[in-house]
């Protein structure tokens, strides 16, 4: 048992740190072809810190453990919206970009809806799996919100510029190179040591995901947010959240339904509510207080939401 959490802990470690060095190389690669830093922002950054939980769907696919699947997803999902954004708002008020209140924050619920509806198609089909063709569709969705991302690049009246490149190539390919290898073999890990961890507690494998797998894996997106805070850079501390929170549903689902069909359990459903009633309370407030600024209160509300939500977890044990 304590060699389960010890490996657990040690992949979780490798797994950040893989997700870091691979944003580094990636983003220093990006800019020696004069990519800008905002292209780089909200392509890049997003994807590394939702590399993790990639990683570890796509090995908990394979096993076949859809339970770790759609729990570290979801998991992760609540972790951003409420743990992350409370304790950077409580760092400091995060101002949003009227583009992210009136997009970015919609197709995030979209993207919850989707899932929900895909998940649930046993009312329908008698089915409740996610198909490989439900992954495809969910891929489709990815490909429209890397176009609407594209499209906001595109109409940027003030792009930033690239800052000079401070890494030689083959530290670049490096960087690369050594975190694709260590988020490989931190998501192998952490998913065996979870599965193990729970088998010998007897909790089911949907608490795990949802919550030590989620947490772990979300890890880059706190430091990420964090960070951003400290440095008032508003729109990373948001748009990390928000854009990982529909990188993981449109993207890691539906990779990990192409490894495997997902048979989805039902009890998932109350987490999606959950979630779905984060968002729309974040958009709400949006317009309370100060408008388009996330104030401390609304943030240590998000928070204290996200610590009963554990509390219920644990009860559920």
């Amino acid at each position: 048992m304590i060699i389960n959490i010890l490996i657990l802990v040690f992949g979780l470690l490798i797994l950040v740190k893989g997700a870091d060095w691979l944003v580094d190389g990636a983003s220093a690669l990006a800019k020696k072809h004069h990519i800008s830093d905002l292209a780089i922002g909200l392509t890049i950054v997003a994807f590394g810190t939702s590399a993790p939980e990639l990683v570890v769907n796509v090995f908990a696919a394979a096993d076949n453990f859809p339970a770790i699947v759609f729990g570290n997803i979801i998991g992760s999902n609540l972790f951003n919206l409420f743990a992350i954004l409370g304790i950077t708002g409580l760092i400091m008020p995060i101002a949003v970009q009227s583009s992210t209140v009136w997009k970015e924050i919609p197709i995030s619920f979209l993207a919850i809806v989707v899932l929900f509806i895909l998940g649930n198609d046993f009312y329908f089909q008698h089915t409740g799996t996610v198909s490989r063709l439900d992954g495809i569709l969910l891929l489709l969705f990815f490909a429209g919100f890397l176009w609407y991302v594209y499209k906001q690049l595109k109409t940027d009246s003030n792009p930033m510029e690239t800052s000079q490149v401070v890494l030689p190539p083959w530290k670049i390919y490096t960087f690369i190179a050594v975190g694709l290898g260590a988020l490989v073999l931190g998501g192998k890990l952490v998913v065996n040591s979870a599965v193990n961890i729970a088998n010998v507690l007897g909790i089911s494998q949907e608490v795990i995901g949802l919550t030590i797998v989620a947490a772990g894996t979300s890890l880059p997106e706190l430091a990420t947010s964090v960070v951003a805070a400290l440095k008032k850079n508003n729109d990373i501390a948001v748009g990390n959240i928000i854009g990982s929170n529909i990188f993981n549903i449109f993207l890691i689902i539906g990779v990990s339904a192409i490894i495997r069909p997902l048979n989805y359990i039902p009890t998932f459903n109350i987490d999606l509510y959950i979630l779905a009633i984060g968002t729309l309370l974040l958009f709400i407030a949006m317009f309370i207080g100060k408008k388009k600024k996330l104030d401390r209160w609304e943030a240590a509300f998000l928070l204290s939401a996200y610590i009963g939500y554990v509390v219920y977890l644990i009860a559920k044990i």
